[in-house]
């Protein structure tokens, strides 16, 4: 029988699939790609989305050794500054990495730990969970649409 965190592990893997499967089908030419009046560019997305799981990864899951400048939460809005394709992937990746990992460390009782934040309240680790799952697809949905739409 599989713990809890293995299968967080397992739900965590196939759903960033939504994201990590378009990357591999991204030129630098779509990183600056709006969908007008949207704000936010294809590449914007893709750093606030390393961003927000090295923040979950810290914060939620007590990741301390983990060093974030978190620029897109930082500045509220899309600074165009976000072109750089390798550097975005391998930025991603390492988010990748840093949560799997700290999520791994979890045991079993930790998933029912509450923990509060100021962007989203209190919240058992595995509420908080389901937060860092849906905005990683969310987000995911709407690079699709950009990059099929935008311009």
């Amino acid at each position: 029988m599989k713990s809890k965190t293995q299968l967080f592990i397992e739900l965590w893997e196939e759903a960033r699939t939504r994201f990590s499967n378009q990357l591999s089908n991204l030129k630098e030419d779509d990183l600056s790609k709006k969908l007008i009046p949207a704000p936010n560019s294809i590449g914007f997305l893709i750093r606030h989305i390393g961003d927000v799981e090295l923040l979950f990864a810290k914060n939620v899951f007590g990741a301390q050794d983990i060093k974030v400048i978190a620029k897109t939460v930082i500045a509220q809005k899309d600074t165009g500054e976000w072109t750089n394709l390798e550097e975005l992937l391998e930025y991603v990746q390492h988010s990748f990495l840093m949560i799997k990992d700290i999520i791994e460390k979890q045991e079993d009782k930790d998933w029912e730990t509450t923990i509060t934040t100021k962007e989203f309240g209190t919240k058992t680790k595995a509420e908080a969970f389901g937060r860092i799952v849906s905005h990683t697809t969310y987000h995911s949905g709407q690079m699709a649409i950009i990059k099929k739409y935008g311009s």
